[in-house]
């Protein structure tokens, strides 16, 4: 991956709906190889797919809470039961595994706090291998969905 590589990258993070004609002129070469590159970036994985970003607000969903979760290890499918099923809940927005304690991050939206009640309590504390969690509130989100460093 070289420089041009990254400013279509950059370019495209701003603006997922350029045409290949007007990425083209922002990374200054012409529209074939524009579109080869694209094209390889997207076989190779550098870009993963397109999507709209929508406000959470717009749709309704104005609550959102971090949950940590440390999971008890009951044997070698634990982890990917655990997984599957948070993988199954749609208000699960990201889930990350970490290092050290606790074992898993989950950004959790839902439309207030009784609807994340109510999700805690009936799907939550379900979740194979549960062992604790810890809830914290978001109260405003400063830095969100930024496009990566180049």
């Amino acid at each position: 991956m070289d420089a041009v590589d990254r400013q279509i990258l950059a370019e495209l993070q701003q603006d997922g709906r350029l045409t290949v004609t007007d990425l083209a002129a922002r990374v200054n070469l012409s529209i074939s190889p524009c579109h080869r590159r694209l094209r390889d970036l997207e076989r190779d994985g550098a870009i993963r797919g397109y999507r709209a970003v929508v406000d959470p607000a717009a749709v309704g969903l104005n609550f959102e809470a971090l949950v940590f979760a440390t999971v008890h290890w009951e044997n070698e499918s634990t982890v990917a039961d655990f997984e599957r099923a948070v993988a199954a809940i749609p208000n699960v927005l990201q889930a990350q595994r970490l290092f050290g304690e606790p074992d898993y991050l989950l950004r959790i939206a839902t439309t207030d706090l009784a609807a994340y009640q109510q999700l805690y309590d009936e799907e939550l504390v379900k979740l194979p291998g549960v062992q604790r969690m810890r809830s914290t509130l978001v109260m405003k989100n400063v830095v969100d969905d930024r496009p990566l460093p180049s």
